[in-house]
């Protein structure tokens, strides 16, 4: 189910595309032959025009003002881009609380913005994209994660370690399971409570990025095979990410987009004895804004 937004935007389109439509083909052209049939009293065409205008009913003024608007917004936000707030640190560091991205709704076809169904295929997903989807246990919640394993891989993750079989093709024979090439940087400039997080840099297919490790957090052990119809997704920040390890896989149809773009970023760090609210910005990331992957 789309989200209440994007549901309100089709119906508010709807209803303001409609009663203008009806207003200009029905109650529109009788009145024009009410006025020509007067129109030897009329003081000049610019007047007549003009007065016209004003009597527009409101409801129908409102309606020929908004429906441009609501419209536009709608088939931006319904298959263009559409704006996410960034919440939590799962991603870090790819994304850090308080990131504003843009999801670039045709990347894996375009849909119908209230069922979600497939109108068009435009793409599909490639590992190592960072997607945002429907929370398969709740899909009032949009959950944004990279997709590391796609329909018919095994994945394993052992000792902080991603390993990868890929999904045999045309009866070819199977390689095997492959770890993910990972090169240590160091202790990075991100920490969790007293606990500084260790950085990698890891590439997935043909995408190169960065993760982060807790040394002090036990690894535990994963092993699935990705069913046809369902990616496996992981957070970047991996002993700190709620994702398929816990919760399961993703479904295709799930797919809201790929998040490309960050265009604004917001710092909310703050002292516990600041009088201002909490949802209230403390400074902007400039640095942060651009594309990413």
């Amino acid at each position: 189910m789309a989200n209440y937004f994007s549901i309100f935007l089709v119906v508010v389109s709807f209803v303001t595309g409609i009663v203008w439509l009806v207003y200009a083909l029905y109650f529109s052209p009788k009145q024009e032959s009410v006025t020509s049939g007067g129109s030897n009293t009329a003081v000049g065409g610019a007047n007549a025009e003009e007065s016209a205008e004003e009597e527009l009913p409101a409801l129908v003024d409102f309606c020929k003002q908004m429906f441009p608007i609501f419209f536009g917004v709608m088939i931006f936000r319904s298959f263009i881009y559409e704006p996410f707030q960034i919440p939590s640190g799962s991603m870090m560091p790819t994304l850090l609380t308080g990131d504003f991205i843009l999801v670039e709704k045709f990347s894996y076809g375009l849909k119908d913005p209230v069922t979600r169904t497939e109108l068009i295929e435009t793409g599909q997903v490639e590992r190592g994209d960072v997607v945002v989807f429907k929370y398969p246990l709740d899909e009032r919640v949009d959950y944004i994660k990279r997709v590391v394993g796609l329909p018919g891989d095994t994945i394993v993750y052992r000792n902080k370690q991603l390993f990868i079989k890929q999904a045999c093709v045309g009866g070819s024979e199977c390689n095997p399971a492959q770890p993910a090439q990972l090169k240590s940087l160091g202790a990075g400039q991100y920490s969790l409570g007293p606990h500084r997080l260790s950085l990698f840099e890891e590439q997935l297919g043909g995408v190169t990025h960065q993760i982060l490790h807790n040394p002090n957090q036990p690894s535990g052990s994963t092993q699935v095979i990705v069913p046809e119809g369902h990616y496996f997704a992981m957070g970047d920040n991996r002993d700190h990410s709620a994702d398929s390890r816990s919760w399961g896989f993703v479904p295709e149809e799930n797919l809201v987009g790929k998040a490309v773009f960050i265009w604004i970023s917001f710092e909310f760090e703050r002292k516990q004895e600041d009088f201002l609210p909490t949802w209230m910005p403390t400074g902007v990331r400039f640095s942060r804004v651009g594309a990413f992957g």
